[in-house]
């Protein structure tokens, strides 16, 4: 078992802009899990807070908010900046108790054939100072995920029933979750394969952090960080005329006109697409435009043309190349 600890502090002030004397633990070398920090990443003050008293206070923090609001990200950004090892998995329709837990399995020792249990993800987490980060939480199976009722109790344990083990987790063990739902299941019929989660569960998270879509001038400023080429006065006049499409697209999916809405991700691509056909009309059709219901495209395409001023016709070009 990996007995190592923080070393050293960060101030939430400095790393991460919040109105805070917070001081955080941390680490002063970054291992293979690490994430990558991204420079340009901007972090919700709110959900950052949390995140932050799940690695201080070792509160189990469950993030909830819609496709593409960059909830994994988050926590990815903040470890990244503590140093933190981090581990994602996400937990599709595939993933079993013994993918979690693990299982027995023939190796060769010495030239003979041999069973012995192999860890699963959780086992080897639990055990060393790592942040286990379980990715669209309320897609996997119910009963799978009693495997982690115990775990998110406090100073919870595991159990290994194959092995009769109880493992005690490492006090720098941490737990998060991303979710596009609260548990209660596929609602509005967006998210497919969404489970009903057990109340009790969902119950036991310290903290459900919610991350919404940032403010336009934000979202302008992640794409044109993405994007340098971009970062002049018509770059910037074009991109804020995306988010401003891509607003009114979630509009209209608040109030039940539209069924799909443009995520941060998708006017990423979108911009990314520009650069690559030199159109934006086309690139617009190409990123989010072809995935949505005929019905709805006459909608979407007056979106278009309330914020570049131009008609979308049937072919995705603009009566003049933007």
């Amino acid at each position: 078992m990996t007995l190592a600890r923080p070393d050293t502090t960060v101030n939430a002030r400095e790393a991460f802009g919040l109105d805070t004397d917070l001081v955080v633990p941390a680490f002063r070398e970054a291992d293979e899990h690490v994430p990558d920090i991204d420079a340009d990443y901007r972090f919700n003050p709110d959900v950052t807070r949390a995140l932050l008293a799940g690695f201080t206070r070792n509160r189990r923090v469950l993030v909830q908010g819609l496709h593409g609001t960059g909830k994994s990200t988050h926590i990815e950004q903040v470890a990244a900046r503590l140093n933190w090892p981090c581990l994602r998995v996400n937990l599709d329709g595939h993933i079993s108790r013994l993918d979690l837990v693990g299982r027995d399995a023939v190796v060769v020792r010495e030239g003979q054939q041999v069973t012995e249990f192999q860890e699963g993800v959780v086992p080897w987490a639990l055990q060393r100072p790592v942040a286990l980060v379980l990715d669209e939480y309320d897609a996997g199976r119910p009963d799978v995920m009693f495997v982690l009722q115990r775990l998110l109790e406090r100073d919870g344990k595991l159990t290994l029933t194959d092995q009769n083990r109880v493992l005690t987790p490492h006090p720098y063990f941490r737990m998060f979750a991303t979710a596009n739902t609260v548990g209660l299941g596929n609602l509005n019929g967006l998210y497919h394969g969404a489970q009903r989660l057990n109340h009790a569960q969902i119950d036991r998270w310290n903290i459900v952090a919610a991350l919404n879509y940032l403010p336009a001038d934000e979202e302008i400023a992640i794409v044109l960080a993405r994007l340098p080429q971009l970062r002049s006065e018509a770059g910037r006049d074009l991109v804020s005329s995306m988010v401003a499409v891509a607003d009114l697209t979630r509009q209209a999916f608040r109030v039940g006109d539209l069924s799909t809405l443009m995520s941060p991700r998708t006017v990423i691509s979108w911009a990314e697409n520009v650069e690559v056909f030199g159109n934006t009309a086309l690139a617009f059709r190409l990123s989010f435009l072809n995935k949505c219901d005929e019905a709805e495209r006459p909608l979407i395409a007056e979106c278009f043309q309330r914020c570049f001023d131009q008609e979308l016709d049937e072919s995705g070009q603009l009566g003049t190349a933007a």
